[in-house]
Formats: C-alpha cells, sequence, structure tokens
C-alpha cells in the first residue's frame, strides 16, 4: 500500500479513537488523559499494534500540541494578574515547591538516577494540573467558594514558575556547561521579565496590533506569531514552551478571548495527539518494575498536596471545610508532569523515567477528581470521632447540658 495512504489511514484511526476516548471519559465524568496515555501504551513500542508512518507525524504534532497548551495557559491570565499573585501568594508557592518536589528528587536519588533526573522528576511530583483541576471545580459546582482564588493562585504560582523550571531543564538535558546554563537562564528570565514589562505597560497596543474582527485572519496571526516565537525561544535554548506561554500572556482584553475560543480545538486535537505520543515512546513492559515506587510516589505526594492546599487555605483565613477542600483539589497531576517527563525522554537521560512518569500520572489524574470530592467529608468525619459531643464534655464536667441550636449546613460558598 502506498505510504500516504497508509499514513492518512494510522492517522485517522489515531483520531478516530482519541474521538472515542475522550467521548467515554466524558460518560465515565473523569479526564481523558489517562485513556490517550493507554492509547499511546497499545501502540507504540512493545504495544499491541505498533505505527510506522504517522509517527513522524505525530511528533511534529505533539510538539505544537506543548505550545498550545502553554499559549492557552498564557492568555488565562494577564501580566497584572500574574505580578499580583507573585506579591501576596509567593509564601504558598514555595511552600507548595517544597513539600512536593522534593519527593520526587529524593525519589530519583534513591533509584540511582543522578540529579539531573531529580530535577526533572522533581517537576514531574511539583506541578498539579490546571486542566484537570478547572474542570473538577467546574464539575463540582466550587468556582464560587471561597477557597476557590486560593486554589487558583498556587496554580498561577506553578505556571509562572514553568517559565523559569522549563529553560533550567532544557539546558540540563542538553548537557551544557555551568556558564552556558547560567546564560540560558539568565536570557530567560530576562525574556520573562520583559514581556511581563511590556505587557503591563503596552498590552493594549500589542492586543490592538494583532486584533482582526475576521476570525480567519485572527487564528492566522496569533498562531503564526505564537509558532514563530517558540521557534525563536527554542533556537536560544530557552524552551518553545516558555515562548509560547510568553504570547499568551502579551495578549489580552477581547483578543486573548478570541483567540482562546478559536484556538481550543486545536489544542484538545494536539494535546491528545502529545499524550498518545508520549505512550508511544514508553514499552507497557517497563511499567510493571516501577509500579510499586510510582504507587508510593503517588501516595506520598497526594498528602502533600492535601497538606499545602490546608496550609495556604488556612493562611487565607478560610474555614477548616473549605482548607480540606483546597487541599484535595490540588491533587492531580497531569498535562505538564508529562511535558516534563516528555523532554526526559527525549533526551535519553534515564530509560525509567518515562515509564514511572506514565504510572505516577495515571494514578494521581484518575485519584485527583475524588480527592477534590471525598477528602473533605473523610476529614470532618475522622475529626469527628475524634471530637466528643459538647453535652459529654459538660456533663463529665459536672454542668448541665444546654440545649442548643443545630447549625445550618455548610454549603462552602460563604467562605
Amino acid at each position: 500500500m502506498h505510504s500516504s495512504a497508509v499514513f492518512l489511514i494510522e492517522f485517522g484511526a489515531i483520531i478516530l479513537g482519541l474521538g472515542l476516548l475522550g467521548r467515554l471519559a466524558g460518560r465515565l465524568q473523569f479526564s481523558p488523559i489517562p485513556l490517550y496515555l493507554l492509547a499511546g501504551l497499545a501502540f507504540g513500542e512493545g504495544g499491541l499494534l505498533p505505527l510506522g508512518a504517522s509517527e513522524e507525524f505525530v511528533a511534529i504534532g505533539a510538539e505544537i500540541g506543548v505550545i498550545l497548551l502553554l499559549l492557552m495557559l498564557g492568555l488565562e491570565y494577564t501580566a497584572s494578574d500574574l505580578v499580583s499573585n507573585l506579591k501576596t501568594q509567593y509564601p504558598a508557592g514555595l511552600v507548595d515547591m517544597t513539600l512536593n518536589a522534593l519527593p520526587g528528587a529524593a525519589l530519583a536519588l534513591l533509584m540511582g538516577w543522578g540529579p539531573v533526573a531529580a530535577v526533572v522528576l522533581a517537576g514531574v511530583t511539583w506541578i498539579s494540573s490546571s486542566g484537570v483541576i478547572a474542570k473538577v471545580l467546574g464539575d463540582l459546582g466550587r468556582l464560587g467558594n471561597r477557597e476557590t482564588p486560593v486554589i487558583l493562585s498556587i496554580l498561577v504560582l506553578e505556571d509562572l514558575a514553568m517559565a523559569v523550571y522549563l529553560p533550567i531543564i532544557t539546558a540540563l538535558l542538553a548537557g551544557v556547561s555551568l556558564a552556558t546554563g547560567s546564560v540560558t537562564l539568565a536570557i530567560a528570565l530576562g525574556v520573562a521579565g520583559l514581556v511581563l514589562f511590556v505587557a503591563v505597560r503596552y498590552g493594549r497596543v500589542i492586543s490592538r496590533f494583532v486584533s482582526s474582527d475576521d476570525p480567519e485572519k485572527l487564528l492566522l496571526v496569533v498562531l503564526g506569531l505564537t509558532l514563530l516565537v517558540a521557534g525563536i525561544a527554542q533556537q536560544l535554548q530557552v524552551s518553545a514552551a516558555v515562548g509560547a506561554f510568553l504570547v499568551g500572556i502579551a495578549l489580552s482584553g477581547e483578543v486573548a478571548e478570541g483567540a482562546h475560543n478559536l484556538l481550543a480545538p486545536l489544542r484538545d486535537l494536539f494535546a491528545a495527539v502529545f499524550f498518545v505520543f508520549f505512550g508511544l515512546h514508553t514499552d507497557p513492559q517497563s511499567i510493571p518494575p516501577v509500579i510499586l515506587p510510582a504507587l508510593g510516589l503517588a501516595i506520598v505526594t497526594a498528602l502533600t498536596k492535601i497538606a499545602t492546599g490546608y496550609w495556604a487555605a488556612r493562611r487565607a483565613g478560610i474555614s477548616t471545610k473549605g482548607r480540606w477542600r483546597a487541599g484535595g483539589t490540588l491533587v492531580a497531576r497531569g498535562e505538564f508532569s508529562i511535558v516534563i517527563a516528555g523532554l526526559a525522554v527525549t533526551a535519553g537521560i534515564e530509560p525509567q523515567l518515562g515509564p514511572l512518569a506514565t504510572a505516577y500520572v495515571l494514578v494521581l489524574v484518575i485519584l485527583g477528581p475524588l480527592t477534590a470530592r471525598y477528602t473533605e467529608p473523610i476529614a470532618m468525619r475522622l475529626a469527628g470521632r475524634r471530637t466528643p459531643p459538647p453535652d459529654t464534655v459538660l456533663a463529665q464536667r459536672g454542668t448541665p447540658a444546654v440545649e442548643t441550636l443545630e447549625p445550618m449546613e455548610d454549603s462552602g460558598r460563604d467562605r
């Protein structure tokens, strides 16, 4: 059969299969990311039906998927929002990084993978999944809760930290010298700072230049500009994803909203291709040897994320129930953990890192929505068992119990 016909059949089957898996995930009411990863495992090295003709195109589509994920993330925020969050919520960001990056780094060192793999796995365990968490908040009707801004602030700080973290990872994986790596990081920080400054001061001018009433022209200009900046950033070894993120930050107002609506279907398509691509490069037979470390790491970092959310919500004056909800909601890992692990897999630094990251994300992307829903009621039930009823305490003290009114049911929206 002609190679182009084989390519069309293979790639068409991939897209159709992803669509069906997405519909299945929607009916089951959980993220489609684990199903996409499993699909990649099924059709990759050592899978049921390895692909051939379409693999190169899938690789390019996966790279575009990462760029669009970061672009859309940048469109969610304005530069002033990022600066404001950085000023007011940085303690929560530091606690988040410390509690959740250290377990990943420690495991990598314990397994003898070396310092570079430790920095990579630290990022995998540190960054929560903005996409999964946003969907969970909407599904549970918690967008109006008082703890939700705390959750979003932590996610914003993680996303902003990516602009610094990704260039460091890129330089380490490239094996550059300390001097070259320092220059790369300095360039990344300088570019990020410059973009934030320009976006705050001249964001309207940039948006006016990009703006167009014709959706087709707006799509072409924004997509072309993003790919161009991402390519230049990668040429400077700053990371294409960071370049795309900064383009998203620079756009604001109606332009950002219009671009978001136009690019959302493209992002969903290529992001799904990216998860399949990551699975394609992970041999299913390599997962069983790392399943126990991945499961242990998932349990530890689920607890550290819950602790992070609880601490940040308490610092913001949120009630106890809201603190537990904030912690449980932050547990999910997903797209950015895979992005970070994908960089390491491409560089070939540690064969077991990809399988471990795949198993880790599969566990937490399924567990995350469950902890978001059940952490608070379980914690409150356990706390209720430890605390004796008020009438029992009064009776023990020899004081007659006084009948009190039952408190109103706590809906969560007033905290």
